[in-house]
């Protein structure tokens, strides 16, 4: 299941279920994500616009299908390398420890993308 139709809006995506996985959404995590957008997004100008809009896509999709959508996009986007898929990854991290504390389910969520982005790995190196 893909619903995005560029890396970017993707990563967004990502960045906003990490910021929920623990069923709260910190200030401290949309901070986090702001500052992140820019990296994200060269040509857009307000970064806020677009947290917003990816919020409103995100609340769209239910949540029993967020595992197969990131998974099904990481193999539909398989000519993104993988330091710059891993560097979401890494991204991911600095947004869960953004509010000072890493909770179960936000480690789950970082585990389950861990994998998705190793499998995708090997699956380019066969």
């Amino acid at each position: 299941m893909i619903i995005h139709d560029n890396f970017a809006d993707f990563v967004l995506f990502l960045y906003i279920h990490m910021a929920h996985a623990d069923g709260e959404y910190h200030h401290s995590e949309e901070e986090a994500i702001l500052n992140k957008i820019p990296k994200l997004y060269h040509n857009e100008g307000d970064p806020v616009a677009k947290l917003k809009a990816g919020l409103i896509a995100y609340k769209k999709v239910k949540p029993a299908d967020i595992k197969k959508i990131v998974h099904d996009t990481f193999v539909h986007f398989d000519h993104i390398k993988f330091s710059q898929k891993y560097k979401v990854y890494t991204d991911m991290f600095d947004i869960v420890n953004a509010d000072g504390k890493v909770h179960e389910a936000e480690k789950r969520a970082l585990s389950e993308l861990k994998e998705i982005i190793d499998a995708g790995s090997e699956m380019n190196k066969s």
